[in-house]
């Protein structure tokens, strides 16, 4: 794990001391972070960092995820699915199981630091344990929550409310609450090994090792396999465009511990990918960072054709790469591209075809957007921001009437 200094070339000096400001004063405070999957998916990834670092700024703290049976899991990726706004029907017993499975992690976990730290929906029923503990809990939801379905966030909204604040990732998250709602985009680790720089001898001897050869140019979706980030429409609009151009498509992803899914969604890609071999279909373990690195670095173009997102990291390590992107305008990614500027924003799978078709047969164009892309996330989305967001929001839950916060 780099240490911070290490950033200093990046973001430069006066980031890193107010970090150590912000983190010398919350000297003796203890942070616990919980989730509900240590691999797989951006939130482990990001606490995967968050934690030594915070560490290392003097704030003590850990990371504990909660435990669950597949059942459990089924019931928290409906409610996960429902809150995006899909048509979801959760039946009662579905919510006692969620419920009484939080009740058996209560027992198991050390609730006790000065900052419960509670990430997402999945552990979001721990809270109602808080008032034994005379502590500060602070709920970061890290999925889009624009339209959520309204019996699901009826069930969830009054655990919510119980918090001291919770953390969105865009304004268009923000609901109706009786708790302050503090906004901060996640970020990447641009040391880490998915975003670390790579020579090509490197990148090509990966992709030979992966089977991904470079006789075309390679568009690229990374993702989960999951229904919401659409890789159906992606391998459509390869399709439409693929009597046009010299490409080849690759889907590339895995699952995470706490997605059910995953199977049976790439199963379904499988298939209807069969017999083209100009598209490839990579199901990936979840510690394939360095893997991830390589293919978003090979690739002419990269896709993320979400038709959901909490804010899409894989759009932020494409462009940190300088690398051309088509997504959709949906969630967090707006925030991430201006179209026409650092990347492309699309509705349809034939607006991502048309942008595929033009950044294929225009690679100045392309290049261009991606310089731009890089430096945007430069500028917003590096861990050094987010850590920040953190610090202050956790001065924040000590001070929640206060004008101005004196640090020291």
């Amino acid at each position: 794990m780099s240490r911070l200094e290490d950033y200093r070339s990046i973001v430069g000096g006066d980031t890193l001391e107010e970090l150590r400001v912000l983190g010398r004063s919350l000297a003796g405070r203890t942070v616990l972070n919980v989730n509900s999957t240590a691999v797989g998916g951006g939130v482990a990834e990001i606490l995967s960092w968050m934690v030594p670092q915070l560490n290392e700024l003097g704030v003590e703290t850990r990371w504990d995820v909660i435990q669950g049976g597949e059942d459990f899991y089924q019931v928290t990726k409906m409610i996960h699915n429902a809150l995006h706004g899909a048509p979801v029907d959760i039946p009662p017993e579905s919510f006692r199981l969620y419920e009484d499975t939080l009740d058996q992690n209560m027992g198991r976990l050390a609730l006790d630091a000065d900052i419960v730290f509670v990430h997402d929906p999945q552990p979001a029923g721990l809270v109602k344990c808080r008032w034994k503990k005379k502590n500060r809990w602070l709920w970061r939801c890290h999925i889009d929550l624009s339209h959520p379905q309204p019996a699901v966030w009826r069930f969830l909204k009054p655990a919510v409310e119980q918090f001291d604040a919770c953390v969105i990732s865009a304004p268009a998250f923000a609901q109706a609450l009786a708790i302050p709602q503090i906004l901060a985009a996640p970020s990447i680790d641009p040391f880490s090994e998915k975003n670390r720089e790579l020579a090509e001898p490197e990148v090509r001897s990966i992709l030979d090792r992966l089977g991904v050869p470079a006789d075309k140019p390679l568009v690229t979706q990374i993702s989960r396999f999951d229904r919401l980030k659409d890789p159906v429409g992606v391998i459509e609009a390869f399709r439409k465009v693929k009597p046009f151009v010299k490409a080849r498509l690759l889907l590339a992803g895995g699952s995470a511990d706490d997605d059910p899914e995953g199977a049976q969604v790439l199963a379904e890609v499988r298939e209807l990918a069969k017999g083209d071999p100009d598209i490839l279909v990579l199901n990936l373990p979840p510690t394939s960072h360095l893997e991830i690195n390589a293919i978003q670095r090979a690739s002419a173009v990269i896709l993320q054709k979400s038709l959901r997102e909490g804010f899409g990291l894989t759009v932020t390590e494409a462009l940190w790469k300088g690398k051309p992107v088509i997504a959709s305008a949906v969630g967090g990614i707006p925030l991430q591209i201006t179209h026409e500027h650092s990347g492309a924003l699309v509705h349809t799978v034939d607006g991502a075809a048309w942008w595929l078709k033009r950044l294929l047969n225009e690679p100045g164009y392309a290049k261009k957007l991606g310089e731009a892309g890089r430096e945007h996330v430069r500028q917003n989305f590096l861990l050094t921001r987010h850590l920040r967001d953190y610090l202050l929001a956790f001065h924040f839950l000590y001070n929640p009437d206060a004008d101005i916060i004196r640090l020291g």
